[in-house]
């Protein structure tokens, strides 16, 4: 009665101290909080946008002109574009996705656009909204009417788009643009190329106007207006306007990013400000921090010697899935976050299993070693059944979830796999190594739990 009286007073001393270490590093945590941006400007990981800030749009698709059949795939056509086009910002893991016609969306097919780091929401808008539509026309015959303007000085000037009728070929026919310079005067210039189709529709076009201009149109204006020398059967065309260097390789990216197969109406936005992100991540970490400290201090009050062993195993774990968020990478947002600190108590499972296993193996009479190996062997199916089947319900959620339910199946499931491998090897490793094998009171205490001797 003593011995168990005294064991309580010692594990109730060493909690309470384990304890107050807690609330000391929580303390810390919420005076500190430049220590933890220093850390994540040192160590970057991928922000997602409720974390780093950024825009939040939802537009509608006018698919009333699309078979019904088509409908799926000229949404999919639609998500490709966009994400080309927002990728030529080089915005940090947008994430751009689409909604499918019901109850929900109203009937309607819907296009949600996140755009991490863009807190301005008129240029989120622009990188989605603009166009280039290129254009090739002819000139028009002599007796077409010219339409002209009169200012009121009496001068006239005849309409440019008047003079000029659309040929067949558009930017449709496009297959890539590209960026060169003129070899004399250096001055940027954008490189056509067709496909087959444009090929020969721009090759009909030169052959009939040998000696004429054909004018290259932008977005309904005129930037080049070149007299044909002769029939250009290769299907190249250059655009050379007065460009400054960052304007033509705009003007390529938008260009290869092609037209949008359906129009388009912005529904919504929503801006997420930098500072809501920045009090997530803080309280992500606070939360991480004691959460790893409270399973800490469960095993070792609970399990003692194998407890401490979890306890360095865990941290073997949390580095790995760190260190996986970053080689992947991993986008992490809220929810990646907390599927992170719930794998976290998750990781201790495997270990609980194999402990209580080794307890009632040493209770049975075997020795510790004995009971070492015999519990890790009797309690692999358990651990494998359970653990398995958390991976399957994250590839479940992360194969049909939305974007926020694939971010927490993601770092769940890591998570999960990791933790296998921290407490089937590393766990054993380090308890093989203790070599124990002869069995005494003190070395039974050590492997005892909770108030037993």
């Amino acid at each position: 009665m003593k011995k168990r009286i005294i064991l309580a007073l010692i594990i109730l001393v060493f909690g309470s101290g384990v304890a107050f270490f807690v609330f000391k590093t929580e303390s810390k945590l919420n005076k500190n909080f430049e220590t933890q941006k220093a850390f994540f400007k040192k160590f970057p990981f991928r922000l997602g946008l409720d974390l780093s800030g950024g825009s939040h749009l939802i537009y509608k698709a006018d698919v009333s002109a699309v078979p019904s059949g088509e409908v799926s795939s000229s949404m999919d056509a639609l998500r490709d574009v966009i994400e080309r086009r927002v990728n030529l910002f080089g915005v940090s893991e947008p994430v751009v996705q689409v909604q499918r016609g019901g109850f929900i969306s109203g009937g309607g097919e819907q296009l949600i656009v996140d755009l991490p780091g863009v807190t301005d929401v008129k240029l989120a808008v622009e990188m989605i909204g603009q166009t280039p539509i290129l254009e090739f026309k002819t000139e028009a015959p002599k007796d077409t009417p010219k339409n002209a303007t009169v200012d009121k000085d009496g001068k006239i000037t005849l309409d440019v788009n008047s003079q000029f009728i659309a040929t067949e070929l558009t930017g449709r026919y496009l297959k890539r643009a590209t960026l060169e310079f003129d070899q004399n005067t250096r001055e940027p210039r954008v490189s056509l190329q067709f496909d087959d189709t444009g090929t020969k529709l721009f090759a009909q076009i030169t052959k009939d106007n040998i000696g004429k201009m054909v004018a290259i149109y932008l977005d309904g204006a005129p930037v080049s207006t070149p007299v044909v020398r002769e029939e250009i059967p290769n299907g190249q065309a250059v655009i050379s306007g007065n460009f400054t260097p960052n304007e033509a390789k705009l003007l390529v990216g938008r260009l290869n990013s092609g037209a949008l197969p359906v129009p388009i109406t912005l529904l919504s936005t929503q801006t997420i400000g930098a500072t809501l992100g920045e009090s997530a991540v803080n309280a992500g970490v606070k939360a991480a921090v004691i959460g790893f400290l409270l399973v800490a201090l469960f095993l070792i009050l609970w399990y003692r010697l194998p407890g401490f062993i979890a306890v360095v195993a865990l941290s073997f774990y949390t580095a790995i899935v760190l260190a996986l968020f970053k080689l992947l990478p991993v986008t992490l947002t809220a929810a990646g976050i907390g599927g992170f600190i719930i794998s976290l108590g998750m990781a201790v499972d495997a270990n609980v299993l194999i402990f209580e296993r080794m307890k009632e193996e040493i209770k049975k009479g075997n020795s510790i070693s004995l009971g070492i190996h015999t519990g890790f062997s009797r309690a692999w199916p358990s651990v494998r059944d359970s653990n398995t089947s958390s991976i399957i319900t994250s590839i479940i959620l992360f194969w049909l979830g939305t974007p926020l339910i694939k971010g927490f199946a993601l770092t769940f499931g890591l998570g999960v796999l990791v933790s296998m491998l921290s407490a089937i090897t590393i766990s054993r490793i380090f308890l093989y190594a203790l070599g124990i094998e002869k069995s005494n009171s003190f070395t039974k205490f050590l492997f005892g739990s909770g108030f037993s001797k």
